[in-house]
């Protein structure tokens, strides 16, 4: 069995050269048009970018060392996977993002936060690069505590206390 990557570059260097191009570019679309408070590196496996735990030290809900993911990328065996929980968490954003999608003409294969894609040919960048661009972290952040439960918050808000007693 291979070794699973431990890094990004990693990750890019295992995948077939149609597929690396592909994330390369939806990466430089991230970059262009993402705040910067937020940071890339893998997360459960997959490119991803998210805010740390110095921009929002409560880290994610469903486990608490981790930084609270933003949106992540995945070359599976069928697609190419667009993690989008910015755009899950935000209700207005997430209308937003399939009409303006859908506008384009191409096809919306997606789940509550997953577009799945079969080549980079098929995503509007443009499109995904506005929606990066509205959700800063600050927006990103209360649109994600403006959907968790009152034992959540507490349970982050605790989290965050540990992390600022180390």
């Amino acid at each position: 069995m291979p070794n699973k990557p431990s890094n990004v570059k990693e990750y890019l260097a295992s995948l077939p050269e149609e597929r690396r191009v592909a994330l390369e570019a939806i990466r430089k679309v991230v970059a262009k048009n993402i705040d910067k408070k937020f940071e890339q590196g893998l997360q459960y496996g997959m490119p991803s970018w998210f805010l740390p735990h110095s921009q929002y030290p409560g880290g994610y809900h469903c486990d608490t060392e981790q930084p609270l993911p933003f949106m992540s990328l995945a070359s599976q065996k069928k697609h190419i996977g667009l993690h989008l929980f910015c755009v899950y968490c935000d209700a207005d954003e997430k209308e937003r993002f399939e009409k303006e999608w859908l506008a384009t003409g191409k096809k919306l294969d997606m789940g509550k936060s997953c577009v799945r894609v079969k080549q980079l040919e098929d995503i509007p960048l443009d499109v995904l690069g506005r929606a990066l661009k509205r959700m800063t972290a600050k927006k990103f952040v209360a649109a994600y505590e403006g959907m968790l439960s009152e034992a959540a918050l507490k349970k982050l808000a605790s989290a965050a206390k540990k992390r600022a007693g180390k």
